[in-house]
């Protein structure tokens, strides 16, 4: 029971990520059908590695720098995963109008318009916002913060696996393995991890920031769900940046 749940973590983990994992976990259909519980658990990990070097460079480095070098380890150690689902979805929202086009475009590796604004502009405004939010609050708390947010926007993407249809039918899709419908008590496994690290930040502003995510993430499924009828890959990118700042947002809504 133990070594196969491991497995489903470590397969979440190569799947999200360009982090190692150990030799033995091999690779199957099986792990990746049931690899998404773990979903916010990796967020953690993430999280904790952008907070680690966010905090070590701060203490030699201005907090605008340091928070930049914290938001570079996160991407280093996704390979921009989720940005460039986001950036996809840019290009294939923004350049879209029909289903099949939408679908299309965001399958096109090349990098359009909406995509470099839509990156920059959402990488931008995360940073200012984390450093508004150091001036609002201790530095460790901040921290608390990234991780937190880290964890909460990838239960954003989980619970459009969970609720919504898988629109792609072609199987050369990266993301395909993952589209499979989520059970409830797989849910509740990812539910718990993505809102553990809340538990560690003030109640009543986890509350508020949580409640801007879940907003977010509402959103961005209605209109998934009205262009396109379900999700994609590149959805679940967008989902899990959007509720990212939008979580970072509501903290910073409750402090100022």
């Amino acid at each position: 029971m133990m070594k196969r749940e491991l497995e489903y973590f470590f397969a979440a983990l190569r799947f999200f990520t360009r982090l190692p994992v150990p030799a033995w976990v091999g690779h199957t259909q099986d792990q990746l059908d049931h690899a998404a519980r773990y979903f916010p658990l990796v967020g953690i990990l993430i999280g904790g590695i952008g907070a680690a070097v966010m905090e070590l460079a701060a203490l030699a480095l201005p907090v605008g720098v340091a928070v930049l070098l914290g938001m570079a380890a996160t991407i280093l150690a996704t390979g921009a995963f989720h940005e460039d689902g986001f950036a996809d979805s840019c290009d294939g929202f923004g350049g879209g109008w029909e289903k099949a086009q939408v679908l299309a475009i965001m399958k096109d590796s090349r990098v359009g318009s909406y995509a470099a604004l839509g990156v920059g502009l959402i990488l931008l405004t995360k940073w200012n916002v984390l450093v508004e939010l150091d001036a609002a609050f201790d530095p460790p708390l901040l921290a608390l913060a990234l991780i937190a947010g880290h964890a909460a926007s990838r239960l954003a993407s989980t619970l459009l696996i969970f609720a919504l249809d898988y629109v792609r039918d072609d199987d050369s899709s990266r993301s395909k393995p993952l589209a499979q419908r989520m059970s409830t008590d797989e849910l509740v496994i990812a539910a718990i991890f993505g809102l553990a690290p809340c538990l560690l930040l003030p109640p009543l502003d986890a509350l508020v920031a949580l409640a801007a995510a879940a907003l977010a993430t509402l959103l961005a499924a209605r209109y998934f769900v009205r262009r396109i009828g379900g999700y994609t890959g590149d959805c679940l990118g967008a989902t899990q940046q959007v509720s990212e700042l939008a979580f970072y947002l509501g903290l910073l809504c409750s402090f100022t």
